[in-house]
């Protein structure tokens, strides 16, 4: 057997730990995209006859209300527009046979809870899906955010208010039935750099820690409970109008990221994305201050086409 040099066995270590890590990226992709999805599909109706989705008129919440209720749930609907709930449940009845309930609020708002949780008092709910969410309508600095004060409340109060007061009206009755299904709706902003897009980012980080925890506190009594983390879906929040691969159609995502409950408990629900977010990350690690400016400055130039637009109007 050949004697190798201090150097050549701290590259040969290296190389080993190199194959190592791709080989174990590679294994965890596979279970958590095809085995997990597989293996551990839950039925959503066996944890209870309700699920509850809020933000449920648009976008992502939309398509998971109407997932939830092709698996067969009834569905509970909050949201702000009395209009596009009525449109949304009428549309999930004729589509899916199920029965559905609308509750208007506006979670940018104060004392919305107390009414929210007469409104659901007598339903058993078996999963809560808190989609509800305000961004940024362009990246743009923090101290230069429109109409500031406004603006920061609604997505502080939207953002992370929702998702906890929302978990304290439905968890309690999950805990006493040992089972339910709380899905947590983030975003990819907070595990990658996101200047311009500083608080959505730091209040979708507390969606992230505030899922961690509750699933190491439940897991044991029955609930499942995962934090999705998003990149860019086609959808009103997002502003882009043209599905494409790493933009994928709200639909397209959500079919992606609902069957991996019971297999992941944090996940950005869509393999480009997991991808996307793993090169930027990689990148960071290796080439901090070069990642930082390719972000801040992709997040610039749509800046300066937004307020193009904006002046424009």
């Amino acid at each position: 057997m050949a004697n190798y040099g201090a150097l050549e066995k701290l590259g040969l270590a290296f190389l080993i730990a190199v194959v190592f890590y791709i080989v174990k990226s590679i294994v965890n992709l596979v279970y958590t995209y095809i085995i997990g999805p597989v293996v551990n599909k839950v039925d959503f109706k066996s944890k209870g006859k309700w699920a509850l989705v809020t933000g449920s008129t648009d976008g992502i919440g939309k398509e998971y209300a109407r997932e939830l209720a092709a698996r067969g749930c009834d569905i509970i609907l909050v949201s702000r527009s009395i209009d596009k709930l009525k449109a949304t449940a009428s549309e999930i009845e004729n589509d899916y046979k199920v029965n559905t309930k609308i509750v208007q609020a506006d979670f940018s708002e104060e004392g919305i809870y107390e009414r929210i949780a007469k409104e659901v008092a007598d339903h058993e709910i078996g999963t809560l899906v808190n989609n509800v969410g305000i961004s940024y309508s362009y990246p743009e600095y923090f101290t230069d955010i429109p109409d500031w004060e406004n603006a920061i409340s609604s997505m502080i109060k939207a953002n992370m208010v929702s998702v906890t007061r929302m978990t304290g009206i439905v968890l309690p009755d999950m805990v006493k039935r040992g089972k339910g299904v709380v899905i947590n709706i983030g975003s990819g902003s907070s595990i990658i750099p996101s200047p311009l897009l500083t608080v959505y980012a730091a209040s979708k980080a507390y969606v992230d820690k505030f899922s961690e925890g509750l699933d190491m506190e439940y897991s044991k009594k029955g609930i499942i409970v995962q934090c999705v983390l998003p990149g860019f879906v086609c959808s009103n929040m997002s502003g882009i109008r043209r599905a494409t691969l790493m933009a994928p159609t709200a639909k397209t995502f959500v079919k992606s990221a609902i069957g991996l409950v019971g297999t992941t408990s944090k996940t950005v629900g869509y393999f480009p994305h997991a991808v996307f977010v793993n090169v930027i990350n990689s990148i960071h690690g290796t080439f901090g201050r070069f990642a930082v400016w390719l972000v801040t400055r992709s997040m610039e130039t749509t800046r300066r086409k937004a307020l193009k637009k904006y002046k424009v109007k």
